[in-house]
């Protein structure tokens, strides 16, 4: 029975995280990883002679940049340098940057957040390597994915196509209807249709580092990754790698 003074409106409930467990929280799940180069796919023999598909990523000469704390800087995070560029083509403020910490400049620079105890074993002009990664361990992959210019929904969405024989009228391909009625009189936003497929970031989890080539500086990963040969491409520790059972 509805009594004077008493609202109906369900209530709300909020959580307030103070700045401290947030951070805490987030740096958790962030570790320290490699920038890198997608050289190309290959085919490489286990020991148990079966024959698997390989990416191989050139990760050489990760040079830390930075070192960024709470005090300085609000959060904890190394900066890592990959690549070459000629110094013609730096600008003073990142020629500054990049001297102070001794090292050559790069074509990417890469934060990666992680704990304030692994970052202070980092120094600026240090050297990141591939026994970051072991052989069997799960990665997750960053890069920009291939872009496919224009594309129908078939290809960008897995739309089925239409009949391809008798009674179907040059309706072989299209999408159908993207309309509605007269109310609401409109297409909703984020309907699917035809439009640009490709170029954008993408994350392939859950990859197995197969072989590791210490001295070439390359890690070859199981299956494919994100984007064309010379891409860049970020490795780091995978967020939701399972244990294995047993373990």
């Amino acid at each position: 029975m509805w009594q004077a003074g008493v609202s109906l409106l369900p209530v709300r409930r909020c959580f307030v995280i103070s700045p401290d467990q947030s951070q805490s929280g987030m740096e958790k799940t962030m570790s320290l990883g490699l920038v890198g180069r997608k050289v190309g796919m290959t085919r490489i023999f286990t020991a148990d002679g079966d024959s698997i598909p390989v990416t191989v990523l050139d990760v050489s000469d990760n040079r830390v940049t930075q070192i960024k704390t709470v005090e300085t800087d609000g959060y904890t995070a190394v900066q890592v340098a990959f690549g070459e560029r000629r110094a013609s083509r730096v600008t003073k403020p990142l020629a500054g940057h990049l001297a102070k910490a001794g090292v050559q400049a790069g074509e990417i620079l890469k934060e990666f957040r992680i704990e304030a105890d692994k970052a202070a074993e980092l120094s600026p002009g240090s050297v990141v390597g591939v026994d970051l990664f072991e052989v069997g361990q799960k990665v997750d992959v960053q890069g920009v994915s291939i872009g496919k210019g224009y594309a129908g929904t078939i290809k960008r969405y897995n739309f089925g196509s239409g009949r391809a024989s008798h009674g179907n009228s040059r309706s072989h391909n299209v999408p159908g209807s993207i309309g509605m009625a007269q109310d609401p009189g409109r297409v909703f936003p984020g309907k699917r249709m035809t439009g640009h497929l490709g170029d954008v970031t993408a994350t392939t989890q859950n990859l197995e580092i197969a072989r590791i080539d210490a001295q070439r500086k390359l890690i070859l990963v199981k299956g494919a990754v994100p984007g064309a040969k010379g891409g860049k491409v970020f490795v780091t520790p995978a967020v939701k790698a399972r244990a294995k059972k047993g373990a």
